[in-house]
């Protein structure tokens, strides 16, 4: 299937984080392909991370899984998102060999859109001017989307990834457009939080490649079914039930009712404190009181 009677204007590359820069090269896709009313707008992706593949030991850890890019390029209003397999064979192949075979054949790509500072196929060898040249001769249409700057430098993954790794949540949302999150499903917890009287909802642990920011209690927002709602999140264990294990567990403001198996998006928002062992069930609940006046105040501003 290539898309509409007129084939796709497509992008392609890893596109993790859809952050500004990304967003601008897809805004341009979606504009495109909206111009000729015929072709059909398209983000080709991989998983895994090509690194994984080509360089085990070098893969980052990732600020969007697939579910994460798909739920975020079909909110930019890109028609459809191809997730293709990274293999050692698809790393072999050369960038002609790919635009023709993989995009082209495979695509119907009619029309080609990329960041400034794009490479791809075997060493990255695929870089813009070499694919200006091979446009030319397999004549499809091309363009290159200037960089997206924050304070003066480029946006990247890579600097958005060392903010959260940090922490820094301000710098990773300026380069986000959005705050930082994770898409989870709700599962059964053991119940604690009611029988101290703080009801909690308890996420599936995140696909371990997910980059999550330092442990803590955080303020954050969560989407539940098309609605938004404040919480507090504490990220990492809990000590003074004797679980060591990191787990996600979240305390939503004016929230009652049964969310198990239904997948939220968590937004951290801001870090209030470490985690830490309480001697006692009742210091703990006096913390949480006090970590969710912090929390609504923040959320507030």
């Amino acid at each position: 299937m290539t898309g509409r009677r007129g084939g796709t204007v497509a992008t392609v590359g890893t596109f993790d984080g859809i952050h500004r820069g990304h967003q601008a090269v897809l805004r341009e896709v979606v504009r495109r392909a909206g111009e000729t009313g015929e072709r059909t707008s398209l983000l080709v992706t991989f998983d895994p991370h090509p690194l994984e593949v080509v360089n085990p030991s070098a893969a980052p850890r990732l600020l969007t899984l697939s579910d994460e890019k798909r739920a975020l390029a079909a909110g930019l209003g890109v028609e459809r998102v191809e997730v293709v397999a990274f293999t050692p064979e698809l790393a072999r192949l050369g960038p002609e060999e790919f635009v023709r075979d993989v995009l082209r054949a495979r695509f119907g790509m009619q029309e080609l859109v990329l960041g400034y500072d794009h490479g791809f196929g075997r060493g990255r060898a695929g870089d813009v001017e070499m694919v200006r040249r091979l446009a030319r001769d397999d004549g499809f249409a091309m363009e290159v989307v200037a960089a997206v700057k924050d304070e003066g430098q480029a946006i990247s993954s890579s600097l958005i990834r060392t903010a959260v790794a940090h922490g820094d949540l301000a710098s990773a949302e300026r380069g986000l457009g959005r705050p930082y999150s994770v898409r989870a499903v709700v599962e059964r917890g053991a119940g604690r939080g009611r029988t101290i009287g703080v009801p909690t909802i308890n996420l599936t642990s995140p696909d371990p490649r997910k980059l999550l920011p330092p442990d803590g209690v955080y303020a954050v927002r969560v989407e539940v079914e098309g609605r938004r709602y404040g919480g507090m999140m504490n990220q990492g264990a809990r000590p003074t039930f004797g679980v060591h294990a990191r787990g996600l567990e979240v305390h939503l403001f004016a929230f009652s009712g049964d969310l198990y198996g239904v997948t939220v998006t968590v937004e951290w928002v801001r870090r209030l404190r470490d985690t830490q062992t309480f001697p006692s069930r009742q210091a703990l609940v006096d913390q949480i009181e006090r970590d969710a006046v912090a929390a609504r105040a923040v959320l507030k501003g």
